[in-house]
């Protein structure tokens, strides 16, 4: 399995129909490919890097051992799958009852980690409309007319980057 010592991962599904699907956007302190723990014996996902960052593999052998022995470490990485278990529901949710453009919402307040302790970063890492598109399970074009939508309202902005303002928020929390 992997830690995430700094930047941004994405990992993605594919479908035996060749759809793909991102199921998780990860940061500094995240774990992935924990499912080997579980004696998952092929990995589900594919990570790839959203930026330059650090990742630090770490032996299954060793983490059992961790994780018995209740160290430190072993908390922590059982309140991050903990975390990760709520992240799942509350996505599920969001796909089962929220319009694409709340869901839009939802995940640009995520990836600017707006409701995570510490503070807010505003201005999202470099990420496609093709990306947001499977994070949302709607097409480009949608996303392109959301985000055209938002900027328009000052939610967003982009200049060279995707500034995300608190004020999006409306948007999620409005029914």
């Amino acid at each position: 399995m992997f830690f995430v010592q700094r930047g941004k991962v994405k990992l993605t599904l594919l479908s035996r129909q060749g759809k793909q699907a991102v199921i998780a956007l990860l940061g500094p302190g995240d774990f992935f490919g924990e499912g080997c723990l579980a004696g998952q014996p092929l990995r589900m996902a594919t990570a790839v890097a959203l930026t330059d960052g650090s990742i630090i593999r770490v032996a299954k052998p060793l983490m059992i051992r961790t994780r018995r022995r209740r160290t430190p470490f072993a908390e922590v990485f059982t309140a991050h799958l903990l975390s990760r278990n709520i992240r799942m529901e509350e996505d599920l949710v969001d796909q089962l009852f929220n319009s694409s453009e709340k869901r839009l919402a939802r995940i640009l307040l995520l990836l600017a980690n707006f409701g995570k302790e510490g503070r807010p970063e505003p201005v999202v890492p470099r990420i496609s409309q093709e990306t947001l598109a499977e994070m949302v399970g709607t097409t480009r074009s949608r996303i392109s007319f959301f985000m055209n939508k938002f900027r328009k309202l000052g939610f967003v902005e982009y200049n060279g980057g995707l500034e995300v303002h608190s004020s999006l928020l409306h948007v999620v929390l409005h029914d």
